[in-house]
């Protein structure tokens, strides 16, 4: 996944690398929420520590290439995280994976990430496939999906494990964009 861009820039977004100084304030925007965890795959981090080693987790998949976790920023503020969005490369296709904080929620920012994402992963000749599961309870990430030009494909049984919701694994809804 390296013809990826290091950063992704939009109206109002940059996309970049993750730092290690972006624990604490991805902390405080949204690690510890527990509605914005609520259809995650992670619980809600319970002290910094743990948002530490998920940022130190991130830069090791980066430098591995199997997994690329992009940090969502205002462009006025680029040191201050207010999201993030993963691409996880899988042969001929690309499987995100994305959390934006509450104070956030009901701009529009996320669809304008994922498109950004999704352009540029759809640019590389490698690539011909972005798609992404949701939750089927989760109308605002379908939404965000949807705004984005991804398509709903399925709905796959007892599919992923949201922590928060319950230790049995739910359904989910399939949404791809293709080339």
């Amino acid at each position: 996944m390296q013809s990826l861009p290091e950063i992704i820039e939009t109206k109002r977004l940059v996309l970049r690398e993750t730092r290690a100084s972006d624990a604490r304030p991805l902390f405080d925007a949204y690690t510890q929420d527990t509605e914005v965890a609520r259809y995650t795959v992670w619980r809600a981090h319970k002290s910094l520590v743990e948002t530490e080693e998920f940022v130190a987790r991130c830069m090791r998949d980066r430098l591995t290439g199997s997994a690329l976790a992009y940090v969502l920023t205002l462009r006025e503020a680029p040191d201050r995280p207010i999201g993030m969005l993963e691409a996880r490369p899988l042969s001929h296709l690309c499987d995100i994976g994305y959390v934006l904080g509450r104070a956030y929620w009901g701009k529009g920012l996320m669809p304008e990430a994922i498109c950004a994402m999704t352009e540029a992963a759809l640019r590389s000749p490698a690539i011909f496939r972005v798609q992404a599961t949701c939750d089927v309870d989760n109308r605002a990430s379908a939404r965000a999906l949807e705004k984005s030009g991804f398509v709903r494909e399925g709905r796959l049984e007892r599919y992923t494990v949201h922590p928060n919701i319950s230790a049995e694994p739910r359904p989910c809804f399939l949404y791809a964009r293709c080339r």
